[in-house]
Parts: structure tokens; C-alpha cells; sequence
């Protein structure tokens, strides 16, 4: 994997993702994000960060850096509900998903382990491979750099937003003793 002070980052105050763009087409499913093979064979997340995307490419997980951002069309996550997809994700180094739409458990399980996933049903087409991306947390925007675009994902509630701005469902409860949803 390239150094993590590649073209990718994370502002200091944790609400601003800065990265390279890695586009996909519609309908990934769990199966190409960690094909079952390799998720029955380890709970480490960083070895499943190994096999991140091997249904579409056996060397993605060599060829992003440190806080890239994947792009991808309608039904992100389909298959399986393990949460093991959006874990190799995240641990690959990979910093928010933006998709049309995605499987409802594949979202649901994302935001519970720290991985922004932004919902922006026009955002196909709109962003080339390698362009550089900065994702707002707390306005859940995403803005292209090249062209200045700013789109606006689908609203969360503010919970789920304090969860990723926690690094997930975990990390929320043993910061705040609670969960996010129980005020």
C-alpha cells in the first residue's frame, strides 16, 4: 500500500476527508469486495484489508493510499450481510464509500464500523477516476476539486453522523457510555 501521506488525508478536527477517487459501477457486491473465501478465513481486519476489492482487482488494496474514496453507481454492497465488506474496506485505508444507493445492511453495517457512506443518487458519471474528493461530514457533502461540484448525500440523523465522527458504534459506547440513538 502507498505511504499514508499520499494525496489523501484527514483534517485534524475529523469532519474533513480529502482523497483519490476509485470508481465502480453499479451492483458491487459483497462477494467482489471480500469474496466469502477470504472472509470465512480470518477476523483480522487487517488481513481482510488484503483482499479489498479482489473480485475486481487481486492488487487493489496495493494500488490506493491512505484515505481514497470509493465511487461507485446503484446497490453498493449487495449479497451478504457480514459486516467483513466494509471492515476490508476501511482497513485497506480506504476513508468513505459514495455510491447512488446502497444495500441496506452493507450501509447500516458502515456507519457502525466508522465507514462514511454518503448516499448521492446523482453522482454517477460526475467524478473520473483519480480525481481528488473532499467529503464534509457534518454537511455530508461531497465536493469534486477538479470542477468545484458540490453534491449533497442523502441527510442522516445526527446520530449516525456522531457514530462515524466516533470511528463507529464501539468507539461511540466507550466514549459516551451509551449509544448514539438513546438521549
Amino acid at each position: 500500500m502507498k505511504g499514508a501521506g499520499d494525496s489523501s488525508s484527514l483534517t485534524t478536527d475529523g469532519n474533513i476527508l480529502i482523497g483519490r477517487a476509485w470508481i465502480f459501477g453499479d451492483n458491487i457486491n459483497t462477494d467482489i469486495i471480500i469474496p466469502f473465501r477470504f472472509k470465512s478465513r480470518t477476523n483480522d481486519p487487517y488481513e481482510m484489508a488484503k483482499y479489498a476489492m479482489y473480485g475486481f482487482d487481486p492488487d487493489f488494496h496495493k494500488k490506493i493510499s491512505k484515505g481514497d474514496i470509493v465511487v461507485a453507481g446503484r446497490n453498493f454492497g449487495g449479497g451478504s450481510s457480514r459486516e467483513q465488506a466494509p471492515v476490508a474496506l476501511k482497513y485497506a485505508g480506504i476513508s468513505a464509500v459514495i455510491a447512488e444507493s446502497f444495500a441496506r445492511i452493507f450501509y447500516r453495517n458502515a456507519f457502525a464500523i466508522g465507514l462514511p457512506a454518503l448516499e448521492i443518487p446523482e453522482i454517477k458519471g460526475k467524478v473520473n477516476q483519480g480525481d481528488e474528493l473532499k467529503i464534509d461530514i457534518n454537511k455530508f457533502s461531497a465536493e469534486i476539486s477538479r470542477t468545484k461540484q458540490i453534491f449533497q448525500a442523502k441527510n442522516v440523523p445526527e446520530f449516525m453522523r456522531q457514530m462515524l465522527l466516533e470511528g463507529g458504534l464501539v468507539e461511540y459506547y466507550k466514549r459516551y457510555k451509551r449509544f448514539p440513538w438513546a438521549h
